[in-house]
């Protein structure tokens, strides 16, 4: 009797269990899609792609600047997220944060860089504590039409204290606050620098006075990836310095003939010049000494003159516009014209030799001289040099200079 009742009771059981997997079935079948409540009975762990999100989605391609990197957790929270991204040759990892409750992360610059590929690789645990580890790529956009600026002045180099930072770009800037926040000029000792655009190819950067000699100036392009006009994406990312030198202030007195040079402040020599005539009047005002050349050509032909002169080998040339305005050495007029008469068609002449010799005034102040030196014209019958002629921005005052920026 009691060995039937046991056989009865384990075939109940066995019944009972299998009418309770068959509710089981029959309820993740009714009840669900795609068998996940299926899977989750037998303990299925769900796919990546359903515990992890990434956006852009894997296999992007083209992928533009606005669009954002995001990575969330469906339920769960997100253990390890690991961005690197790939761009000339180079691997970079891509730091970023998560949120507060760890479902979410981003990176900590949330602009995507172009012409990249980005490599995205997650750990999460779900709600039931199933591990999932997700790997996906996306590529961004390869952009038709970038642009560089051309800078002055030159990285390591030492410079007068009239130095203004230049940079002229290659294409028309549209989107000028946007190129301007990514330009930073600082200097030690700290000073304020602001910046002035002059039309949408030249942007220039000085503080409200010259230069203290010894001062060191940073300058910082984060161009790269910039959108500088409709589709025209920055090319340059890079850090220079350069390093402010002596004071040396030059004073030509046109209807004087002379030329004061200061040191510091201090008078080392006063030199006789000659001068533009009153038909080709030298500017007036404060220039700034933007390249120096031992020996250089000289064709009126450049400068809108036809065919006046073409002197090749003019000797101890010191630029100081854009427009072509030198202070240069002469050796093909007579001695006492220096001191005495204005005869040049409206660069400073010196006196020197053919050739460039050592012994003369040109020599001397060539000699002397740095670029982002400051040379002052007085009493010509010229008007004012324009500010953006060369370094001509001293020019122009300090409430003008501001109003010239973008980021207003």
């Amino acid at each position: 009797m009691r060995h039937a009742t046991g056989r009865a009771r384990r075939a109940g059981a066995v019944l009972a269990a299998v009418l309770t997997w068959a509710g089981l079935l029959a309820g993740a079948a009714g009840c669900t899609s795609g068998g996940k409540a299926f899977d989750r009975v037998f303990g299925d762990p769900p796919a990546p792609e359903d515990v992890v999100k990434v956006f852009p989605d894997d296999g992007s391609k083209g992928v533009r600047p606005g669009e954002k990197l995001r990575v969330r957790a469906a339920d769960g929270h997100l253990e390890s997220v690991t961005v690197v991204r790939s761009q000339d040759a180079q691997n970079t990892p891509v730091p970023g944060h998560f949120s507060h409750d760890r479902r979410t992360w981003q990176p900590d610059d949330d602009r995507l860089a172009l012409a990249a590929k980005y490599t995205v690789d997650v750990v999460a645990d779900d709600e039931a504590g199933n591990r999932s580890a997700r790997h996906t790529t996306f590529t961004t956009l390869v952009p038709d039409k970038r642009f560089i600026g051309y800078v002055t002045p030159e990285n390591r180099s030492v410079v007068g204290t009239g130095m203004i930072v230049s940079l002229s770009f290659n294409r028309p800037v549209t989107h000028r606050a946007a190129v301007e926040r990514a330009v930073r000029v600082t200097a030690e000792p700290p000073v304020e620098i602001r910046p002035h655009w002059f039309g949408g190819s030249r942007l220039d950067l000085r503080p409200r006075e010259f230069w203290k000699p010894g001062t060191r100036v940073t300058v910082e392009l984060r161009l790269r990836d910039v959108e500088g006009a409709p589709g025209v994406y920055g090319l340059q990312s890079k850090t220079f310095s350069f390093t402010i030198g002596r004071s040396q202030v030059s004073l030509v007195d046109v209807a004087a003939h002379t030329m004061q040079v200061r040191r510091d402040g201090r008078l080392l020599d006063t030199l006789p010049i000659t001068a533009g005539t009153p038909k080709r009047a030298t500017y007036n005002g404060t220039m700034v000494v933007m390249e120096m050349h031992e020996v250089t050509r000289m064709d009126s032909r450049t400068v809108g003159f036809g065919s006046e002169y073409d002197v090749p080998d003019v000797p101890h040339a010191l630029r100081l516009t854009t427009s072509g305005t030198y202070l240069h050495g002469n050796y093909w007029s007579p001695r006492n014209t220096f001191g005495r008469e204005n005869i040049s068609h409206g660069c400073v002449g010196l006196r020197d030799v053919k050739g460039g010799g050592t012994g003369t005034p040109a020599a001397w102040f060539f000699d002397r001289s740095l670029v982002g030196d400051i040379v002052r014209i007085v009493n010509s019958q010229d008007g004012t040099v324009a500010p953006d002629n060369g370094l001509g921005g001293w020019n122009m005052d300090w409430g003008r200079w501001k109003a010239g920026s973008a980021g207003k």
